[in-house]
């Protein structure tokens, strides 16, 4: 599974529809509203890098509303319990 962060500028007026039609498109798991300079993170998880495009390039981009995307293509993840371990002082 490959997973794309993508970071979203959407028109003001129009920031609830758009993140609902981001929602809807195939490929896309998340989509958050946040603070900052961007308006809205999406989520997509795909199987092959090619998928990103057709996600990205062909669709979500072309939804109505959205002014700029700045797509992050993840190499690792990390879950909750990795991270605890990492940061571990051995205390216990």
């Amino acid at each position: 599974m490959i997973t794309a962060i993508v970071f979203v500028k959407a028109a003001v007026d129009a920031i609830p529809e758009v993140a609902e039609a981001i929602a809807a498109i195939d490929g896309v798991t998340e989509v958050y509203s946040v603070t900052g300079q961007i308006d809205l993170i999406a989520m997509v998880r795909v199987r092959h890098h090619d998928d990103i495009a057709a996600v990205v390039a062909d669709r979500l981009n072309k939804v109505d509303g959205v002014r700029e995307t700045e797509t992050h293509i993840a190499f690792r993840a990390y879950s909750r319990h990795d991270l605890e371990s990492a940061f571990s002082l051995g205390l216990d």
